[in-house]
């Protein structure tokens, strides 16, 4: 995907990597990885969500890289990220743990913070032995781990069946997004982001949501229709925090209050009055704050100094 298609000056502009390498997944899928800040700091792990890439992240990239190594991938399908032929939460894992190793060393720590579909990875992985070498804290964002479509708002209709499946067409149409235009912006706000979301942060959502593919667009919103990581959750044990937006449309805020009721250490729900679906953009500085909090407290000093 070419950087052209985001926004290029100012907060919301991917910043540029130190470096980037590739990780390599169980499947053979490669992964784009870029590495921010300097080697040797506490470490940061990004995931992004569905039809996101790396440069959702570039708010929280260009502060926390000023004294910590941020961390940030494609997931699979997704920015510069190839395509590939399984889409599964088996694969988000997968992939998730094959960049820990690939970009962090042997028994090193991060925080791992994962936003929508980036939470349901780590949900995934919590179980996986190589997320519990690495992982010294998470940070669930605006996500959920199952009931998607059927607890979702962005249809104004009655809970129902008919709410259900009608919901589940629209996500997962195969109707390209097209150009971004000022009625794709309007739309794009409506059923991501608060009301109140100023037009430069839904600029930089919409630019980087019509850049993912079709094709892989649909193919995951089939795997989110059917998620089911409510067991997951119980195997998430490394302290987690969570943050929702009150005006979350996509993965209203009742998930995020499950998942903190349900982890076996939470360490805070944190619940954004106006916020949408998309809070590392509308809400920068929140998130940056949860992330440096959990580093803080939970990188120790050895692993600060590696």
């Amino acid at each position: 995907m070419s950087r052209l298609m985001h926004v290029t000056a100012g907060p919301y502009a991917p910043p540029a990597a130190r470096r980037e390498l590739v990780a390599e997944s169980a499947d053979g899928a490669r992964l784009h990885v870029e590495v921010h800040g300097e080697e040797g700091a506490p470490a940061v792990v990004l995931a992004h969500g569905w039809t996101c890439s790396t440069a959702f992240w570039a708010a929280q990239i260009r502060d926390l890289s000023k004294d910590h190594r941020v961390i940030a991938y494609d997931q699979r399908g997704h920015g510069r990220s190839p395509a590939a032929r399984t889409h599964s939460t088996t694969a988000l894992a997968d992939d998730l743990v094959a960049v820990l190793g690939a970009a962090l060393a042997p028994g090193e720590r991060a925080v791992v913070a994962g936003h929508s579909m980036g939470g349901m990875t780590i949900m995934a992985a919590a179980a996986r032995p190589e997320f519990t070498e690495h992982a010294a804290a998470a940070l669930l964002c605006s996500t959920g781990s199952a009931r998607l479509v059927a607890q979702a708002l962005v249809l104004p209709l009655r809970p129902g069946w008919a709410r259900t499946r009608i919901t589940g067409a629209v996500l997962g149409s195969r109707a390209p997004l097209g150009p971004v235009t000022p009625v794709a912006k309007k739309i794009l706000k409506y059923a991501t982001m608060g009301p109140g979301s100023a037009p430069e942060k839904v600029e930089a959502c919409a630019r980087i949501v019509h850049a993912c593919p079709t094709r892989v667009r649909r193919a995951w919103s089939e795997v989110l229709a059917g998620l089911d990581l409510d067991a997951d959750v119980a195997r998430l044990t490394v302290p987690t925090a969570v943050i929702g937006g009150t005006d979350d449309r996509l993965t209203p805020v009742v998930h995020a209050r499950g998942l903190a009721a349900a982890l076996p250490h939470c360490v805070g729900l944190t619940e954004l009055t106006g916020m949408g679906h998309m809070t590392p953009i509308e809400a920068p500085e929140a998130v940056t704050h949860a992330l440096r909090e959990l580093a803080s407290l939970y990188l120790d000093q050895k692993e600060k100094s590696l």
